[in-house]
């Protein structure tokens, strides 16, 4: 098995704590832009001092800095940071779920992306399982006939274009780090993914601390005083970047999007045996959808 797919995995993993633990966060009355941050404030420091032991014991020097390295790392951090503030505008719609649906295309526009940018391409039985999976996706979070939207309320409204641009930011993000990583040469490749996510975080940290220095005033110091919490979010935060980015420095980023899918499974896993919450057959298609698509993409690969 190709070591991306495992790591792949536990990055889905440690992001679903993460969630759960933003989650408990916005509990405590931070604000969104609040528990985000937590996200960052701690996983900056905590991926410099994992940078400097890992150097420190393999004796890996620090691979040089490029215009392109910083273009791409900048350019990632920023996309990111806007596709979350688009979710987050998502969830002030009244068909939240349409929006959503749409943010999961972010798979393809990960493939698009990488495709106009660096060039890479799929394979034919890559881009079968992709799709798979995005139709998979597309079946957990279309809102039922229940729901009382028609079509073209379904398709065209606020929510769908947040979610289309979440979608795009998000998948930018994605191949901005590719790019980010494969621009500091051909070295070490986790050293390659600490060097590059202590970067992309510190950067994202200065903005969102920015941001709520002129917008929030006080927030920052909100933040601090939940340190016992918004430490394991930045903890987890920062585990699950290590994840995605050392997957990103191994493989095309749109493979790495379409197994992270399985992020997706552990959610469910937690709703049926923890929170003892049930499934609709329609949501049951759609998680063997994205089960099957996982198997064919590791099969493709």
């Amino acid at each position: 098995m190709s070591l991306w797919i495992p790591i792949t995995i536990a990055a889905a993993f440690s992001q679903n704590l993460r969630f759960m633990l933003q989650k408990h966060l916005k509990a405590t009355g931070l604000s969104t832009a609040g528990a985000t941050f937590a996200r960052f404030l701690y996983a900056a420091p905590l991926a410099a001092a994992l940078l400097v032991v890992y150097s420190g014991v393999t004796g890996a020097a620090l691979p040089p800095l490029s215009p392109r390295f910083g273009v791409f790392a900048s350019l990632g951090g920023m996309a990111q940071i806007l596709a979350t503030m688009l979710v987050v505008a998502l969830f002030a719609e009244r068909n939240f779920t349409v929006g959503i649906t749409f943010k999961k295309t972010e798979t393809i526009q990960t493939a698009l992306w990488s495709l106009l940018v660096l060039g890479e391409t799929l394979s034919g039985n890559g881009l079968v399982a992709i799709m798979v999976g995005l139709f998979g996706v597309i079946v957990l979070a279309d809102p039922p006939r229940s729901s009382g939207l028609v079509w073209h309320q379904r398709v065209f409204n606020r929510a769908s274009v947040y979610g289309i641009g979440a979608g795009a930011l998000f998948g930018f993000s994605g191949m901005a780090y590719r790019g980010a990583s494969l621009a500091l040469g051909d070295t070490d490749f986790f050293l390659r993914a600490v060097f590059t996510l202590m970067c992309v975080t510190g950067f994202q940290t200065l903005a969102m601390a920015l941001y709520l220095r002129l917008r929030q005033p006080g927030e920052i110091g909100r933040v601090a005083r939940h340190w016992r919490v918004t430490g394991l979010v930045g903890l987890t935060g920062m585990l699950g970047s290590l994840g995605w980015f050392t997957a990103f420095t191994l493989q095309n980023a749109a493979y790495v999007k379409a197994l992270g899918q399985v992020e997706l499974l552990f959610t469910f896993f937690a709703s049926y045996f923890i929170f003892k919450e049930r499934s609709s057959p329609r949501e049951l298609v759609g998680i063997g959808l994205v089960l099957v698509s996982i198997v064919l993409l590791i099969l493709a690969i």
